[in-house]
């Protein structure tokens, strides 16, 4: 979905508008079976035996009002039970207890493209789904070329969908959905559909549709959308709501959940988290040092792989020198996914002159914070280590330390967050 990075939604008072959707202690569970019968021959042997089954609560205990004319959205990781609440919105779940009170004519939209028979041409298809969608078969016919004329398929509406290609497809359902004439929409994850062009008619579409008063539940992974159109947005995770109110507020806290956790390393970018400690040297260099350890923590002094933007980057690197090190400088290289080096730094031992040696076998500890403007993405820290750093003598050693992601909402464009210090002054053209 394109949105301007720099421009966040305007707050809106709705406080005055009447509640259309209001729900109160909303619970659903399933029963998952613990052993799956899966062949004949096997319920022939145990034509007696009783399956077992684990109950999983999708929901416990929702409670939430969503009042007209608020874009409202919902947030979670997957299984957190978002979707499940959409279908019980929709009527498509029976809640297994709890009430959902509605005031307005609905339109659920669970999945673009549901409900098409490719075997039938667009033209066809369109009047199907609009008198699916409540519409009389002359007013779904009436709205025809509004809906492939936005689809921007007008040569094609005789053509058989099976003969569409997975964009065409997207682009009108989506141009159909939102044809519907409903008071609440229902929305999961069907923004960004279509080329670049396309996602930003489909934003202009729901930028209007917010200013129109509509009211939209949106279900979504999207945080730049959730802040982009969402008046409210709530965070559901285990069948529980664990964050609700400002947008940026909610979707900080998705993020937060997603990534907080440690998470294992992965081999994306050329570290090696097993193996021989030449795995983590980069080739064509003598040894004289190796790793002994090296990770980044957060504030409570917990080890971490994830760092949220703008949070200090808490690092610590334990090295033991292999033969001596004289007059040793330490230099840290950050680089991002493409290998493209994006900043760095150096540190030299506190003390200068004769004494300035780490002798083989010492092990040194470089730990502190350092000033993280880096954007989300993944990146690759690396040491290199100069022995005789100030000498012809030069040696220089790289070793790779470990991935790690720095997550959250990226709010300006390029590699890193810049800051800066401007004077903007306006003056007549003559001046």
């Amino acid at each position: 979905m394109i949105t301007d990075p720099l421009v966040e939604t305007q707050t809106r008072d709705l406080s005055a508008n009447p509640v259309v959707i209001s729900v109160e202690g909303l619970k659903k569970s399933f029963n998952i079976p613990l052993h799956r019968v899966e062949s004949f021959k096997e319920r022939t042997v145990h034509p007696l035996r009783k399956t077992e089954y684990r109950e999983l609560k999708a929901l416990d205990g929702i409670d939430f009002e969503v009042r007209k004319g608020e874009f409202f959205g919902i947030v979670g990781r997957n299984g957190s039970g978002k979707s499940t609440l959409l279908k019980i919105l929709a009527s498509i779940y029976r809640a297994d207890a709890g009430s959902v009170k509605m005031a307005g004519r609905l339109a659920p939209f669970i999945e673009l493209g549901v409900g098409f028979n490719h075997d039938l041409t667009a033209h066809d298809n369109v009047i199907m789904n609009g008198v699916m969608m409540g519409l009389s078969r002359q007013e779904a016919a009436a709205r025809l070329d509004r809906v492939v004329e936005f689809a921007e398929l007008d040569d094609f509406k005789e053509l058989k969908l099976k003969n569409y290609s997975s964009g065409m497809l997207v682009r009108l359902a989506f141009s159909l959905m939102i044809q519907a004439d409903a008071d609440i929409m229902l929305i999961d994850e069907v923004l960004a559909v279509g080329d670049a062009s396309f996602q930003q008619k489909c934003a202009d579409v729901f930028n209007r549709m917010r200013d129109a008063g509509k009211t939209i539940v949106l279900v979504t992974h999207d945080m730049a959308a959730v802040e982009s159109f969402c008046d409210r947005a709530m965070l559901i995770e285990g069948g529980h709501i664990v964050e609700a109110g400002e947008p940026r507020a909610v979707a900080r806290a998705y993020l937060k959940l997603n990534f907080d956790a440690e998470t294992p390393r992965e081999s994306t970018l050329g570290f090696h988290e097993e193996g021989e400690i030449e795995d983590d040297f980069i080739p064509g260099v003598d040894i004289q040092a190796r790793l002994i350890d090296s990770w980044l923590e957060n504030e409570e002094g917990k080890r971490v792989t994830n760092v949220e933007i703008g949070d200090p980057l808490r690092l610590n690197v334990q090295i033991q020198a292999l033969r001596d090190l004289n007059r040793p400088l330490f230099t840290f290289q950050i680089n991002d996914a493409k290998h493209t080096q994006v900043t760095g730094f150096n540190q030299t031992l506190e003390v200068d002159g004769p004494g300035d040696v780490i002798r083989e076998g010492e092990r040194v500890t470089i730990s502190g914070e350092v000033v993280n403007r880096l954007t989300p993405g993944r990146y690759l820290l690396t040491c290199w280590v100069n022995r005789n750093r100030e000498s012809s003598e030069r040696v220089i050693q790289g070793i790779k330390l470990f991935e790690f992601v720095v997550y959250g909402m990226k709010r300006t464009p390029g590699l890193v967050e810049a800051e800066a210090d401007l004077d903007v002054k306006v003056s007549l053209e003559d001046d």
